[in-house]
């Protein structure tokens, strides 16, 4: 990948890289949209496991959405807490289930 891809990063994904008060991402455009790429990928493999879950353990959404954004946040996880976030909430919007708290 380059950095003339033409893989549109959404403002929310790139919000994860801009300190606060700020307006610069911290990261190159390539790191930013590599993370991006990945954790789109992540929310989009997790949706089966998700609705599986949803029907196996007879819970709410939420407490599904809980229950992955905990296995997100163990150490040795591809991804970090911020990101952990972001994953779980395109989780939720892909299914179509109430965004996390």
């Amino acid at each position: 990948m380059n950095e003339d891809s033409q893989i549109v990063v959404p403002p929310s994904f790139m919000a994860l890289f801009v300190p606060p008060g700020g307006v610069k991402p911290r990261e190159s455009r390539l790191h930013i949209t590599e993370r991006y790429e990945f954790c789109e990928d992540l929310a989009q493999m997790l949706t089966d496991t998700a609705s599986t879950k949803l029907f196996e353990l007879s819970v709410t959404e939420a407490d599904v959405l809980e229950r992955i954004h905990r296995g997100l946040l163990v150490e040795g996880a591809p991804v970090d807490a911020a990101e952990a976030r972001w994953v779980v909430t395109r989780l939720a919007e892909l299914l179509g289930w109430p965004a996390p708290d």
